[in-house]
Order: structure tokens, then sequence, then C-alpha cells
């Protein structure tokens, strides 16, 4: 989708963009996602995109005068009891950023969910083909079709108010519906003061029927828009729940099958080269082949192990970031590889193509990503 460009862009048109990216619902139950700090209805121009925020990514984005950081780990995890600007806690630098009048957008694993995101970029840059979720998230929130009547002269009018509430857009497409020529009939009871015709008789009106599909979320918005854009007095128009299919391109994690098995070495290398890692490790042979990776960016644990009907085994290899002892000796058992690229490193990679897409999708907007993030742990 594509913000609108006659006003300025704010903060509420991050979340828009943001939610069609990366769906918040598909997030995980633990997690903490979406808006964390600011307002709405702050404007917004300039987006740094981090992983973690850090004093020096909040001093960064302060001296760069950006008005959102759009920080992958939510800095607001726990239950917080105070907010102080205290730089020493993660909290404190987000009510540090709240002082200075800066927004937090957090994604966490509604990004990982997502198509495009963390984990579908890390299976890309490891040359994965035929590429699915662990198991495929289904959405909450239903879909609803919008059918209004409304004389032909006035459907443009009535279209663009629903459209502009949020309705007609499906997949990468909007302002889409369907219209339908015919006829209406009603009878004005007394103290009626009907736009088109006259109280007291049977009136028959030439009249378009207008269909549109919107997101539930929208019903408020949609149906206010409908009684302020229709020229009846009374305005007949319904709403119907659909149910919604699964997106089968939503979920965590991501397998996929290698066109040409590379060894463990060479797969190793190749990522450690394209994401830039600084500290790689492996769990396996190095000359073993590998024919199926299972992603998982950050930490794997024990995710490999419960993907429905195709459990880790022999011929595959976990790509994710950080590997615990146990988890890696569960892994030897199963005779499985692992690579472990770095928490940091495994996830980082998204945001030049996250940048990219803000700035498709909202008209004049700078989104960068940070130069002063960085991996907590270095070389020796």
């Amino acid at each position: 989708m594509k913000a609108k460009s006659r006003h300025r862009s704010t903060v509420n048109d991050l979340c828009t963009v943001m939610e069609e990216v990366a769906p918040t619902w598909a997030a995980a139950d633990w997690d903490n996602v979406g808006l964390l700090v600011g307002h709405k209805t702050w404007p917004v121009r300039r987006v740094l995109l981090c992983i973690d925020l850090t004093a020096a990514v909040l001093d960064e984005a302060t001296r760069g005068r950006f008005d959102v950081i759009l920080a992958y780990h939510p800095p607001i995890f726990r239950p917080v009891k105070r907010m102080t600007p205290d730089r020493s806690e993660q909290e404190g630098l987000a009510a540090a950023a709240l002082s200075s009048r800066i927004a937090i957008y957090s994604p966490h694993t509604a990004l990982d969910a997502a198509p495009g995101g963390t984990n579908d970029t890390l299976a890309a840059m490891a040359g994965l083909r035929d590429v699915i979720p662990f198991e495929a998230a289904g959405s909450p929130m239903r879909d609803c079709k919008l059918v209004v009547f409304v004389p032909e002269a006035q459907a443009d009018g009535v279209a663009e108010a629903v459209f502009e509430a949020g309705a007609g857009r499906i997949g990468d497409y909007e302002r889409c519906s369907y219209r339908l020529r015919g006829q209406g009939t009603f009878w004005g009871m007394e103290g009626a003061n009907p736009t088109v015709g006259r109280k007291g008789r049977l009136e028959r009106v030439d009249e378009m029927r207008l269909e549109v599909i919107f997101p539930q979320r929208r019903l408020v918005d949609v149906a206010a828009a409908v009684r302020r854009s229709h020229p009846y007095e009374e305005p007949a128009f319904d709403i119907y729940p659909l149910e919604k299919s699964p997106d089968g391109r939503i979920g965590q994690g991501r397998i996929g099958y290698f066109s040409r098995p590379p060894s463990l070495r060479m797969l190793a290398s190749s990522l450690a080269k394209k994401t830039r890692a600084a500290n790689v490790t492996i769990v396996g042979k190095p000359g073993q082949k590998v024919r199926r990776g299972l992603v998982c960016v950050g930490a794997a644990g024990s995710l490999p192990f419960e993907i429905p009907g195709k459990p880790c085994g022999a011929g595959d290899v976990i790509l994710t970031g950080e590997i615990r002892h146990h988890d890696a000796l569960r892994y030897q058992r199963a005779g499985a590889a692992a690579i472990a690229l770095g928490h940091w490193a495994s996830e980082r990679p998204v945001l030049t193509s996250l940048a990219a897409r803000l700035r498709r999708a909202i008209p004049r907007l700078s989104a960068v990503v940070s130069r002063k993030d960085c991996d907590p742990f270095g070389p020796v």
C-alpha cells in the first residue's frame, strides 16, 4: 500500500504501513509490538531503523532530528513501574526518547512472521527455495464486506469516502470495488425528509449497489464514512463478516531447500560474508552436505523439533543467531547441523529492505539504517 501524499505524514501513517508489512496479530503472544512510545498524530519525516535502542542510537536519532526510531527489539518489554530518563536502562532510554518527542515502533516477532521479514531475508541469503513457514498463522481479524445502495451520480463520492476510511484494499491493489445498477424503492412516512422524490407515496430510484472489502478493525470508520458522504437522510447499507483464509506466507520460522546441497563449511562462510557476522559457529562436521534449511533468526531453541510433520533431522541445517549448549547437543543427536551467526547479525539484514519499503510507501519519507546500532559481541 502507499500512504496518501496530500497531507503531512504522521506516525499513524507509519503504523498503518507497518501493519501491512508486519501485522501485529502475527506476533508471538508473549511479545510487545507496535507503537510503544509517542502519539499517532505526531508528524514524521525521518525514521531511524535499528535492532536495539541503545544510548548511541538515541544520540544518533537526536542529533539527526529523527521523528521515529523503529527498533526491532522492543525497549519496553517487562511491566514498567516508573519512567525516568535513566540511560542505563532500556525503559529509561524510551523515556528519554519520549522527552525528546521521538516515537518508538517495534515490530519484533511480527516481522519474523511476515513475508519479506527477518526469516525470509536470511532464507534468501542462504539460497533456499520453496520457502514456507514452520506453521502458517491464521489471522484473528476477519475482513468485512460493505454493501451500500446509492444514486449513481453520488457513487464515486461515497466510494472515495470509504476508501479514505481504509476500505477497498485487496493485496497490492487499492480502491477495489464492485458496482451493479438496480432500482430501489421507498415510501417516506410523516416526518421524513427525502433527498429525492416526495414522502407519502411509493418512489422508485435508479441506484448503484456498491461493494467494498475492509478489515474488521476499520468498521467504525467505514460506517461513519458512509453516513457522512451519502446523500440520503437514511442510507441503506449492509455489513457482512467474511471468513479470512490463513495466509500461508505468514508464520514463525522458515523451511526451504537447496537446489545444490552445499557443505556446512561453504554455507557458513557464505552467510558470514553476506551478513557480515563477526562470530560464526557451527554444529556438525564442516564437510557434511545439507539439503534442507530451517531458518529461525535470533534463537531457534527447540522450535526445529516442533514443526508439524517435519521436525529436523539428518540432512537439515538450522540457521539461527545463537544456540544454547543443550540445544546444540540435541541437534547432534538428531543428526542435524546448525549455523549460529550471532543474535544481532542474524536479524540485522532485514533493516535495509524494510527501510526501502517504508520509503516507497510513504511519500518524502527519509528512512535510514542506524550507523550506531552494533553487535554487543565482538572478536578478541
